[in-house]
């Protein structure tokens, strides 16, 4: 059995990204993050500013998403879309990998992506999450990603969107844990829904698990 260091919950991104999430929706959220005392709200750009004033009376973070979620926009709409994020209030930012750049042996402009990105988040002391895409990526290329964010000073690495063809497994999330070691933290997510998967997951070496179903793993015996 693993021994967490944390309470269950406290590792937990508490996440609602779908593109119909209604006001209500996020309201809902922000809520039970309390209640419950998850990390973060995970949420889409648009409702930063609404989880921010929500969540502001809480030790709860708020996380958003940039060049999400398919992590083909220009840096330059990336790091535009990060600063905003801030100004409204978001705490950690799970940016989008370029995976055509990486699958095309573009590695340069990987690491430059991210970078630019990494700067601004730090510039204002904010934490930075990379997602890989690890379902579009062969084993070789998911340590080689989480090499290229370690070297572009990310804070984390991140398993997947959730809304591609696959999300974490065990096995991957391994791999990044042997490349980063203690220097970067690993966030797992996409299909993650019982509490045997998440720790499953924290496990094999994640810091966080990003779920939408966060309160069935947290109340699960």
């Amino acid at each position: 059995m693993t021994n967490l260091t944390k309470p269950l919950a406290k590792y937990i991104d508490h996440t609602n990204l779908k593109p119909n999430a209604t006001k209500a929706d996020i309201e809902k959220l922000c809520q039970e993050a309390k209640e419950y005392d998850f990390a973060s709200v995970c949420v889409n750009p648009t409702w930063v500013k609404l989880a921010s004033q929500l969540l502001k009376d809480s030790d709860v973070n708020v996380c958003t998403v940039i060049g999400f979620p398919l992590g083909a926009t220009s840096t330059f709409s990336k790091v535009l879309e990060s600063k905003q994020a801030i100004l409204d209030g978001a705490d950690e930012l799970d940016m989008v990998q370029n995976v055509g750049e990486l699958l095309s042996g573009n590695e340069e402009a990987v690491y430059e992506d991210v970078k630019a990105v990494a700067d601004a988040v730090h510039e204002n002391g904010k934490v930075l999450k990379v997602i890989l895409e690890n379902c579009l990526l062969t084993k070789e290329q998911i340590k080689r990603s989480s090499e290229l964010a370690m070297k572009a000073n990310a804070d984390f690495v991140k398993t997947s969107t959730g809304f591609s063809t696959g999300g974490a497994t065990a096995e991957d999330v391994k791999i990044m844990k042997e490349v980063v070691g203690d220097k970067l933290q690993v966030k797992a997510a996409g299909g993650i829904h019982t509490k045997e998967e998440a720790m499953a997951m924290i496990e094999n070496g994640a810091d966080r698990i990003g779920a939408s179903a966060g309160i069935e793993i947290v109340k699960a015996d």
